[in-house]
């Protein structure tokens, strides 16, 4: 009779997410009323504007376009083998006073950390020297490999304006070794300055 009436209101109230989009119609089978604090309102606020943002965001961003414009295309062996042979022919034509041919290895940890410090050196020195890069594991280059008696990298070949070899580094023992042996191979060929 007067059971209901005389019910006692919780100590605590759980309100689920899914509650607040289908409030209760029915108010008397949960005497729960509470309001959260306005920070916590206007944290959920931020939240659900957040979720909105990224879930239209990749709605309307097609499958295709997913992640791809950041991507490099990986080149086959084949590829890369052809347009590092190209450069090499291009470097010979340019008819600049000397061209190094660095032969290196995508594994070997020693050659990826001078790439920086060999772009720099070609960048200076872009006037009188071109710099091309060999993958020496790759088979097109075979004939540059045994012609030039490297079995080791990486390896710097010093090449006139005609494409013959005139020095090479030694075996690498270091880091700074290998770029003491490059700049070496530089001071053979640069061009001396007139201070006059």
């Amino acid at each position: 009779m007067g059971l209901n009436n005389n019910r006692k209101q919780s100590a605590f109230c759980l309100k689920w997410p899914w509650d607040e989009a289908n409030p209760n119609p029915n108010p008397k089978l949960s005497p729960c009323k509470f309001e959260g604090p306005w920070v916590f309102k206007s944290l959920q606020s931020i939240g659900t504007i957040a979720l909105h943002l990224v879930i239209s965001v990749s709605k309307s961003s097609s499958p295709q376009s997913n992640l791809t414009w950041n991507k490099k295309k990986k080149l086959s062996g084949a590829e890369q083998a052809e347009a590092e042979q190209r450069a090499f022919a291009s470097a010979l034509a340019s008819g600049k006073e000397a061209t190094v041919v660095e032969f290196y290895s995508p594994k070997c940890r020693l050659c990826n950390s001078l790439v920086k410090f060999v772009s720099e050196v070609e960048a200076r020195n872009s006037q009188w020297l071109n710099i091309v890069m060999a993958d020496a594991e790759n088979q097109n280059w075979l004939p540059e490999l045994l012609n030039y008696d490297v079995s080791y990298v990486p390896c710097f070949v010093l090449l006139d304006n005609n494409g013959r070899a005139l020095a090479k580094t030694g075996v690498p023992n270091s880091r700074l070794h290998v770029i003491a042996g490059l700049s070496h191979l530089l001071k053979m060929k640069r061009p001396q300055q007139n201070n006059g």
